[in-house]
């Protein structure tokens, strides 16, 4: 009976952290889409637009807290940065790491 509860326990924490896990990445898509008007879908800009598809995740991060904090001068960047939390930056900077340019 114990092996069972065990079992159904596991198995119960499994599926929420899954579920957990499908709705991060759907929150992370949702910020990202924000980025979409100037940088293109899913990244990749068009009519001289920078294009943040494939871009390293570090490097993504730095230029994004370097808005955040002002030492980066941007005409709306800074504006868009400063909406984010740390974590949430690094959650847009692992997601655009991981598309095609």
């Amino acid at each position: 009976m114990k092996n069972r509860m065990k079992l159904a326990i596991g198995t119960a924490l499994a599926a929420a952290s899954m579920l957990a896990s499908a709705q991060d990445a759907l929150q992370v898509r949702s910020w990202a889409a924000a980025c979409a008007s100037c940088h293109g879908t899913v990244g990749i800009a068009v009519d001289g637009g920078e294009s943040i598809a494939g871009i390293p995740k570090d490097r993504f991060l730095k230029r994004m807290q370097d808005y955040k904090s002002g030492a980066k001068s941007a005409t709306i960047m800074h504006q868009i940065a400063k909406g984010y939390s740390d974590k949430e930056l690094e959650q847009l900077a692992g997601y655009f790491a991981a598309l095609k340019n």
